[in-house]
This record gives C-alpha cells, structure tokens and sequence, in this order.
C-alpha cells in the first residue's frame, strides 16, 4: 500500500490527506522539546515551508490543519495562504507526549546517561517513556478522518510530527508499532499522503518535496552526527 502522493485515482469520492512533517525548529541547546511552548520554525523550516506549499500550490486542497504547536502553525501557513483557506487546528495532531522533554536525549549524552532516567525505559513495546503508541493511533486516525470529511472528495493537508505520523502510517500499513527511531521514513517537511475511497484508505504515499533543504545527518536512516542540531522532539 504505497505510491507516490501525485498519484491520486480518478473516481467518485477520492480524498487525499497529506500528513505533513513540519519544517526544522530553532533549537540550539539541543534538547527534546516534545510538546513544549515557545520553539519557532529555524530560517531554513521556513524556506522548506515555502518550498512544500509551492509544490502543492496546484493540487486540489480544500482544507489545511495543523498541531497547535507552533512549529506545526508555521509550517501550514504559507500552505494554507497559497489556497486562500483559513488555518485549522486540530489538538488530535500534537507530538507524542514524552518523560524527557526538556532533556537532552542523543547518542552518547544527557538524559540517557542517568540512572533516574533508567525506569523509564523499561518498555520499549509500550512505551515506557511516553504516551502508548496505541493512544497515537487513535487520536490519529481520528484527526485523519476529520481532515477527509472536512476535505471530501478533494485533498487537505494536516502538519503534524514525526513520531505520531510515522506510527499512524504503521498501522495503517500493518506494522509492529514499536521501532528503531533511526529508521523512520519521515523526514522534515515530508509528506505522508493517505487516499481514501468513501472512507477506507486504500494507498498511502511518500513524499520529501524539500529533501535538498534537509541537513544530511537529518534523512532518515542517517547516523547521528556530533556538532550539528537534531530533530529532538519533532
């Protein structure tokens, strides 16, 4: 169940709901900011805002929603502007709540490397650290049907995070839910794009229309690189 999100079948009562990563944050110390107020698009999760509603400034959108996160809002809005259509928000769209926000949480340094931290890793399957992946996936599926029926018969676009989007497309594709985080394919302004027929998804697509604006070490499947931000908390 995968193809390219410009694939949209022609018939009656198609809809499509492009998942959207937002752009890279400001955050220069590093740390997981998970749900936490006050962390803005950086000058280039701008330009990769930009480049994402230009490259969907053709297609059929009747609907634009996003996390109330501001980075989330940032991301949407020029996507939104380009259709002429007012900004939703839909709470169901949030990051992952998680133990460690506030943290800093690499390889190799800050919260791992303390024992009081240790408790909360027990469960990798859960997990243990934060929201259960199970609870994504409702609260997802739920915003991703009422981004379908608000768009019906057209296409919205819902700016969401890496790890809500990255499980709701696991189930939907009927993987294990718990995973190597390295491994997610949900870079930066990508787009996780699910067409419905009536209300049944039937195809999910993957997209990075701003891949050459993102960082290398940032790509999914990248090794960590020391020195240079990271996408804590996206």
């Amino acid at each position: 169940m995968n193809q390219s999100s410009n694939d949209v079948p022609a018939g009656d009562d198609i809809t499509v709901v492009h998942l959207m990563r937002h752009g890279e944050v400001h955050n220069p110390e590093g740390v997981l900011y998970g749900r936490r107020a006050g962390y803005h698009l950086s000058e280039l999760g701008r330009k990769m805002a930009d480049r994402v509603a230009e490259h969907l400034a053709d297609r059929d959108i009747t609907h634009v929603v996003a996390s109330p996160l501001e980075r989330a809002q940032e991301t949407a809005t020029p996507i939104a502007a380009a259709h002429g259509l007012d900004l939703a928000t839909d709470e169901r769209l949030i990051e992952a709540a998680n133990v460690f926000e506030g943290k800093t949480f690499g390889v190799g340094d800050g919260a791992l490397k303390k024992p009081g931290n240790w408790k909360y890793l027990t469960n990798p399957f859960r997990p243990s650290w934060g929201e259960p992946y199970l609870e994504q996936v409702v609260r997802m599926m739920a915003a991703l049907g009422a981004a379908r029926d608000a768009a019906r018969g057209h296409e919205a676009v819902a700016v969401s995070h890496q790890l809500p989007i990255w499980i709701v497309r696991s189930f939907v594709e009927r993987r294990r839910l718990w995973h190597d985080p390295r491994k997610r394919q949900c870079t930066l302004a990508s787009l996780t794009s699910f067409t419905f027929h009536g209300d049944k998804i039937i195809s999910v697509g993957y997209s990075e229309p701003a891949r050459d604006l993102v960082p290398s070490h940032l790509l999914a499947g990248a090794k960590p690189a020391k020195g240079k931000s990271k996408a804590y908390g996206a």
